[in-house]
């Protein structure tokens, strides 16, 4: 799917101005610019019913959730290149016991070794991803694990675009924007991730960075149909920093705003935009309060079940009486 050509940030955020905005934070732009305004469409930003979603468990009272796009919310939880067969077993256990609130889509994504072993013992509440894909077919591609075998072991996610992948492994956004393709083109969801360096942000290039890995997705993606993007600070990953509730939010809106400009307002409005970076149990109910974050991308606290479950749980924070 082509998109317009990402050009600065000025002329990326400018257009008719509305009375949606953001306070300024450091980081994101040059400290000159002291407020960043945001052009809006009418499907989520003049159109308040857009903006909520309505949700009713008791007779008399309605919940009403704060949440920018129509999406579900969505908690993740990237167990990365941890665990043993005991200590999985243990951590299933504890996850097919925890009580979940309803209205979460939940994945957990284990090491490839372990994944048959966790599919098979653990609840079909919980759905399971994968960590990396290749970018086709599999054949003669040594180490590789291909979308066909990730489907075959019951996966229905993959996790694409991570900051380890970049930044370790040295994967590029074409490469990475090829593996999303073929990954959704065998109906496999993406788990699209984007975030910024330290330097990249004391250097006030954290949305130009967001902008050239989104359009990457973007240029090779044929849908958006099942794509969740996390936004991840590569700083706050496993850092135990976190971006700020008002931090983060302003890089959601951001990226929402990049959709509706670059793909669709329709694309912007349904895709969910998740928060990974040092997310535990102790910060997500207020991270999870911010109307353009839609869930989680978890990552050592989603190796402790209680803990994780309360991440999913956060849900009901963005639940306001009405």
């Amino acid at each position: 799917m082509a998109v317009a050509s990402t050009s600065s940030l000025a002329s990326q955020l400018s257009g008719p101005k509305s009375s949606y905005s953001c306070p300024h934070f450091s980081g994101l732009r040059p400290s000159s610019l002291n407020s960043i305004s945001f052009s809006t469409t009418q499907s989520f930003s003049q159109n308040v019913d857009s903006h909520l979603r309505l949700s009713s468990s008791q007779k008399g009272c309605r919940a009403v959730v704060t949440m920018a796009g129509s999406g579900k919310f969505f908690v993740g939880g990237n167990w990365k290149c941890n665990g043993t067969k005991d200590s999985i077993s243990k951590l299933i256990s504890d996850l097919n016991s925890a009580k979940l609130e309803s209205d979460v889509d939940v994945v957990v994504a284990p090491p490839f070794l372990y994944i048959d072993q966790v599919k098979s013992s653990l609840t079909d509440r919980i759905e399971i991803s994968a960590q990396n894909c290749w970018t086709g077919k599999g054949g003669a591609f040594t180490g590789e694990i291909s979308v066909e075998q990730l489907k075959d072991l019951g996966c229905k996610w993959v996790i694409l675009g991570h900051s380890e992948r970049r930044h370790i492994i040295g994967e590029n956004d074409e490469f990475i924007g090829k593996k999303a393709a073929y990954a959704l083109s065998q109906n496999v969801g993406v788990i699209a991730c984007i975030g910024e360096l330290l330097e990249e942000r004391e250097a006030g290039k954290t949305f130009d960075v967001c902008f050239q890995q989104l359009k990457a997705f973007a240029d090779a993606l044929p849908s958006w149909d099942n794509v969740v993007i996390a936004y991840e600070p590569v700083w706050a990953i496993g850092t135990g920093k976190v971006a700020t509730p008002e931090q983060a939010q302003e890089v959601h809106a951001a990226v929402r705003d990049w959709l509706s400009k670059n793909v669709s307002a329709e694309v912007a409005s349904e895709t969910r935009i998740i928060y990974g970076g040092s997310a535990n149990g102790s910060n997500c109910s207020d991270l999870a309060k911010k109307e353009d974050i839609d869930g989680f991308l978890v990552g050592g606290a989603s190796l402790k079940g209680p803990e994780f479950a309360s991440i999913v749980n956060s849900v009901t924070s963005k639940k306001v009486a009405a």
